[in-house]
């Protein structure tokens, strides 16, 4: 059995490496899948960035990010449905069927969360038929509470579901990310439920290590360093028929000072000792 038959690395974990160097290094490595993002993928070309890593025999696993959809202003939320449909002609283009979904924080001087939600709803109905119909899915990415008021009201596997629930499994889903819900006694139940309505769309690791940086944003450790227990939550995906690629994403400071092929290769080894072996 290959080891990393499910590993796929993100490219925010080595983002210092450009896009052909990402791509030779993943092929050095045997690593067989990558999660990309849209800014450098803009940056190199989303067709010359397809072209790569299909000559290359990548699969591309996921696309980052669509979302943000929390606007009241009328010319905001427009040109934020605007933005996520060029996310999923992206996510098309590049061969991938999952845009991952940060959704979003409280609007300036907004203190209604539930009103904020209700409008991710509102932009789902208007994105989740145009997802279908190239063939990509959206995953709904709960973050931690601390991202609760500047970058995403949706906090909890719970919440992200019960948006998720009111449309098509195949059109809205989740994204399961380790960092974002070891801290939640409900999530194992959650993952199940969200594993019996088929809306597991990407499983997502990294490690939570502590003192957090300030800003807090770039704080996920890398997987073995911290708290979690990667092999439980494997555990509960696979429980709840997950079978898909595993992606190590990773906001960290002192990664990328790092050369990147080295922790590229680092993060693999790391993959194969704390989460498959």
């Amino acid at each position: 059995m290959n080891d990393l038959a499910r590993f796929s690395i993100n490219q925010m974990t080595v983002k210092q490496l450009s896009m052909p160097e990402l791509v030779d290094t993943c092929r050095e490595l045997g690593v067989p899948g990558v999660g990309l993002w849209r800014e450098p993928v803009q940056t190199y070309g989303v067709e010359a960035t397809a072209k790569l890593v299909r000559d290359a025999g990548l699969a591309v696993t996921t696309l980052c990010r669509g979302g943000f959809l929390t606007a009241i202003d009328p010319d905001e939320r427009a040109r934020a449905l605007d933005d996520n449909r060029r996310a999923v002609d992206e996510a098309a283009t590049l061969g991938t069927d999952v845009l991952v979904l940060v959704s979003g924080g409280l609007p300036a001087g907004s203190k209604d969360l539930h009103g904020a939600r209700e409008r991710i709803a509102d932009a789902l109905a208007e994105l989740g038929p145009y997802a279908e119909d190239h063939g990509v899915k959206l995953a709904i990415e709960p973050l931690h509470p601390m991202y609760a008021s500047d970058r995403c009201v949706v906090s909890t596997l719970t919440q992200a579901l019960d948006l998720a629930e009111r449309f098509p499994a195949h059109q809205v889903g989740v994204t399961v990310d380790t960092y974002h819900i070891w801290w939640d006694d409900r999530a194992p139940e959650q993952i199940a439920r969200a594993g019996a309505g088929g809306r597991i769309h990407t499983f997502q690791l990294a490690d939570w290590t502590t003192p957090l940086p300030e800003g807090v944003l770039n704080g996920r450790g890398q997987i073995g360093d911290g708290a979690i227990d990667m092999r439980e939550w494997l555990g509960y995906v696979t429980a709840a028929g997950y079978t898909g690629p595993i992606e190590v994403e990773l906001f960290n400071d002192g990664l990328w000072a790092r050369d990147g092929r080295e922790v590229l290769a680092e993060t693999a080894t790391r993959f194969v000792e704390h989460v498959i072996a």
